[in-house]
């Protein structure tokens, strides 16, 4: 999409508001005990409330209302019976939609305390995201997203999965431009023009190259296995950079 009115931009803003809210009230009630269900209904119940509907339910028939990935899994977890434990590593993605506009967040969180290495991969991980979006703005290179989350990276030791990426979304939950590479690519010749809503999503992981489907049709894991972060906005592009509409407020 590319927002070319102030209407436009106002009901973006109001779907991005409500899926940040969204996802901070499910991180607030984060809790070791409490199964993805339970959680999964709270955003379920947060979103129904504002009048929003869950994008990956409504677009893709995705069995939650959101998604929650723990452990292993990287993205697309859907929410039942697993118990959230004190350790473990959740990764909450909101997506919905509101009078024909969709916006998209996503984060990973701790439950209690982790290993140090999950701590400085949490910590990393929101950085690259980041610095992703310090690379938007009108007349920009969109290879420049993934060059610049890649080399903070590649400094760092991590591993970037190389088949989840970025996206266009505004009107839709995954349109023009597709495939944003968060990690560098050398083929990408696209410009960022003015107005383009784009999601900025790295994941970050300490050796994972690949994001594989698992049994259910839904949930992928990381091949190589190794812990995975996602850290994720939607932004629009504007002369003077990046405007981050997937704000709590």
């Amino acid at each position: 999409m590319t927002i070319t009115g102030e209407d436009e931009l106002t009901g973006l803003r109001e779907i991005g508001r409500i899926v940040a809210n969204t996802m901070q009230a499910m991180a607030d009630a984060l809790e070791p005990g409490m199964t993805t269900l339970e959680l999964d209904e709270i955003g379920r119940g947060l979103l129904e409330r504002e009048g929003a509907q869950s994008a990956p339910q409504s677009v893709y028939g995705f069995p939650g209302a959101t998604c929650i990935s723990v452990n292993d899994e990287v993205a697309h977890g859907v929410p039942g019976a697993r118990v959230i434990a004190s350790g473990d590593l959740v990764n909450i993605d909101v997506s919905a939609s509101k009078a024909g506009f969709f916006a998209d967040t996503g984060a990973s969180y701790r439950v209690g305390p982790v290993p140090r290495v999950l701590d400085r991969l949490c910590h990393d991980g929101k950085r690259a995201m980041e610095i992703g979006i310090a690379q938007v703005g009108a007349n920009r290179p969109l290879a420049g997203i993934g060059r610049a989350i890649g080399r903070f990276a590649s400094d760092r030791g991590y591993t970037l999965l190389r088949n989840l990426a970025s996206h266009g979304v505004g009107r839709s939950l995954h349109e023009y431009p597709e495939a944003i590479a968060t990690w560098p690519n050398r083929t990408e010749r696209r410009i960022i023009h003015k107005g383009l809503v784009l999601t900025v999503e790295p994941f970050l992981s300490t050796g994972g190259l690949w994001a594989n489907e698992g049994e259910d049709g839904w949930t992928l894991y990381s091949e190589p296995c190794a812990p995975v972060v996602q850290f994720e906005h939607t932004v629009v592009a504007t002369e003077r950079g990046a405007m981050i509409v997937t704000l709590p407020g």
